[in-house]
């Protein structure tokens, strides 16, 4: 159970209602959902009556209430919020809304009232929908409610009302045990119902809808007690198109927008991120029914070659792999379904044992002890009011009475959403089954199932590194922070000095570009370097593979007309793949850790992938691995491959120099760093620093 403060609002005893028709609907829910405490009417004008009691206040109540629901005019909420804090009651829901979601100044002014009226009373909103307690029988909610109270459920915290009643209505069978909703969250925002209902042993997962998030660095400490509180959490954030917010100047900032940012610290601390509601249903049932999936392995099998084929060109572009049988469990299968069925993954198994159950216990007692980390049964039941469907649940029996045998994460998966009966999924879930419906849902659910548990497998852990709070560029004047980027040898020396490997290199005057050029070695790149030629390539402002002293004369006699001073380095010559190395200062998640391709393919693939701290070298050498690019460093079509290990450590380097910086950083873009055949090094041939400028 919940405790303190929160439990009182949540789980109250008596309950305040206080407004008109909203009022009357609150009262309504209480009634539905079977609320057996006291719940006192508020109106300042209504005439009691034999059927219901009014009282003109808060103050004239017979008791204190734990829970008021004020669905009252703005204006007035304060007023009423300030006689619960004189009486020491709980917490309410401000159902009301004209507050700050308004964005005018009458609205912020009401919005600082009433949390200065509450004192320290807990509330929801203002600008809320409420909530519903069905396991302990409890709501301050003006709608409708249907569902049944279960001894275990998830747990829904949403930003939007209508979202929240979208989930409630769901025909999926999802187990309810909270929906709460947090409206402008001026008070409780959603990382405080995360931690307090984390103590709720009720609880197995958390769905979420959001559409911001106020604290990233509370949300963080919510989740990770959630994740040890063994309740996985998945959720809808509105977003995903969201434009940059301000113009950024190396491809570092464009790849990593916000909602890069949260997809990573998704991705890294173990969030599932759905895209749609379906989606996140059909998680939560996975969930729900155990837990995180301990790993992508899937096997699917069904009576139709239809299914099965479709399923596997379902899961295009998810994480879920389909191995083979292993040979023990196909031979007992061989010996089963003798030859007139061909193994395979996902598998059709005919239909000539579909009446023999039997063979059908022992076809699902062998693939659920094959060792896959899920097991999943494709069926579509006929309509029970319209067809006889006895044989189809005759299948899904033996199924359920294997799993029960065999312990396996198992999930019926039902093509159509509409065609797994209800009774079907209320009795596979309380059997440990996730009765999934629509073939995508399903496996998009249990690829995401698979994403946690491989992110808590890794700790599913994210630090993040924020600058002070007085030198980010939130506290800058109007616009950008006031800025300047290093010059490219300024950034690179200072690189350096962290590890980043650099090329030899000399700055100089046009006149002397020669001679540097022989002391390094040919061949040469020589670049201009002087301040304001941030992509010197898109001005002309870079020679490559210079070989001679004439040639060099040529180029720094072309180069001088763009700067006075030039960059002369060595040239890089054995290239197996150009790799984008950055690091990003996000406003919420702080510094993120860019990987890419590099060079002439970063905008042309976007092919990218972003980590939060504590940056590790094998969290690096996992997210290169999931690049397209890395196939390139693998050893592509007879190549050689690249040094792995020191591209490695040239992103630690980074790492270190963006942490020694936090402060003042706003990004860095090392692109290309060119990684050498395995045993040979990286170096960093270009870099972008921009710092925030000091007083």
């Amino acid at each position: 159970m919940i405790d303190g403060a929160m439990e009182r609002l949540l789980a109250p005893r008596t309950v305040a209602l206080c407004g008109g028709a909203w009022a009357d609907a609150a009262a309504a829910a209480c009634r539905a959902i079977g609320y057996r405490g006291e719940v006192w009417r508020v109106h300042p004008s209504r005439p009691s009556s034999a059927e219901q009691c009014y009282y003109r206040s808060i103050e004239e109540l017979p008791g204190i209430p734990d829970a008021t629901f004020i669905a009252a005019p703005a204006r007035e909420a304060p007023a009423i919020t300030a006689a619960l804090a004189r009486r020491r009651a709980g917490g309410f829901v401000c159902f009301a809304s004209g507050f700050s979601e308004t964005g005018t100044e009458e609205g912020r002014r009401l919005a600082g009232e009433l949390a200065g009226a509450a004192g320290a009373l807990p509330y929801l909103g203002p600008n809320c929908y409420g909530f519903i307690n069905f396991f302990d029988r409890a709501a301050l909610w003006p709608d409708q409610i249907v569902g049944v109270p279960p001894q275990r459920g998830v747990a829904l915290i949403c930003q939007s009302g209508t979202i929240a009643l979208d989930l409630l209505f769901n025909r999926r069978s999802l187990p309810i045990g909270y929906v709460l909703t947090v409206g402008n969250q001026e008070r409780i925002a959603v990382e405080d119902l995360i931690e307090a209902l984390a103590q709720d042993e009720r609880v197995t997962a958390f769905g979420l809808y959001v559409e911001g998030i106020k604290d990233a660095e509370r949300f963080a400490r919510a989740i990770d007690q959630a994740r040890r509180a063994g309740m996985p959490l998945a959720l809808v954030k509105t977003g995903r198109t969201e434009a940059a917010s301000r113009t950024v100047h190396s491809h570092t900032g464009s790849l990593a927008g916000s909602d890069a940012a949260f997809d990573a610290f998704c991705r890294q601390i173990g969030i599932a991120r759905c895209d749609t509601l379906a989606t996140l249903c059909e998680t939560l049932k996975v969930l729900h029914a155990g837990g995180p999936l301990p790993g992508h392995r899937l096997l699917l099998m069904g009576a139709s070659g239809g299914d099965t084929a479709m399923a596997a060109d379902t899961a295009r572009g998810l994480q879920l792999r389909f191995p083979p049988l292993p040979s023990q469990p196909a031979g007992e299968l061989g010996t089963l379904l003798t030859d007139r069925v061909t193994l395979s993954n996902p598998f059709d198994f005919h239909t000539h044992i579909w009446f023999d159950r039997p063979r059908l216990r022992s076809l699902f007692s062998i693939v659920q002890s094959a060792g896959y980390d899920a097991v999943g049964l494709l069926i579509d039941c006929p309509p029970q009011q319209e067809a006889d469907a006895a044989s189809y649940l005759a299948v899904i029996e033996e199924f359920e009475a294997a799993s029960k045998e065999t312990r396996a994460r198992t999930a019926l998966v039902s093509s159509l959403p509409e065609s797994l009966p209800a009774q079907v999924r209320v009795r596979c879930l309380a059997a440990g089954i996730a009765p999934l419906q629509g073939q995508r849902e399903a496996l998009e659910a249990l690829d995401l199932a698979a994403a946690i548990g491989a992110a808590w497998t890794r700790g599913g852990r994210v630090e993040l590194v924020k600058p002070g709070p007085a030198d980010t560029p939130a506290h800058a004047p109007a616009g950008e922070p006031r800025a300047r980027t290093l010059t490219e040898y300024q950034g690179k020396a200072a690189l350096a000095a962290c590890g980043v490997p650099i090329p030899a290199s000399r700055l100089v005057a046009p006149a002397d570009a020669a001679d540097a050029a022989a002391d390094i070695g040919f061949p040469v790149v020589i670049k201009v370097a002087g301040p304001g030629l941030e992509h010197k390539s898109d001005v002309g402002g870079v020679v490559l593979n210079v070989r001679t002293p004439t040639d060099a004369d040529t180029a720094a006699a072309r180069l001088s007309r763009l700067s006075d001073q030039l960059l002369v380095e060595q040239m890089v010559t054995d290239a197996v793949a150009e790799i984008l190395i950055g690091i990003k200062t996000d406003a919420q998640f702080g510094q993120l850790l860019v990987l890419g391709a590099g060079g002439v393919l970063t905008e042309l693939l976007k092919d990218t992938v972003i980590l939060l701290p504590p940056f590790t070298a094998a969290d690096i050498e996992r997210a290169i691995g999931r690049l397209a690019v890395a196939k390139l460093l693998g050893g592509f079509r007879g190549g050689p491959p690249g040094d792995i290990p020191a591209l490695v450590q040239t992103a630690l380097g980074c790492a270190r120099y963006a942490r020694d910086t936090r402060d003042r950083l706003i990004e860095l873009d090392l692109n290309p760093v060119i990684v050498r055949p395995a045993g040979r090094g990286a170096v960093a041939v270009d870099a972008l620093i921009r710092l925030i400028e000091e007083n």
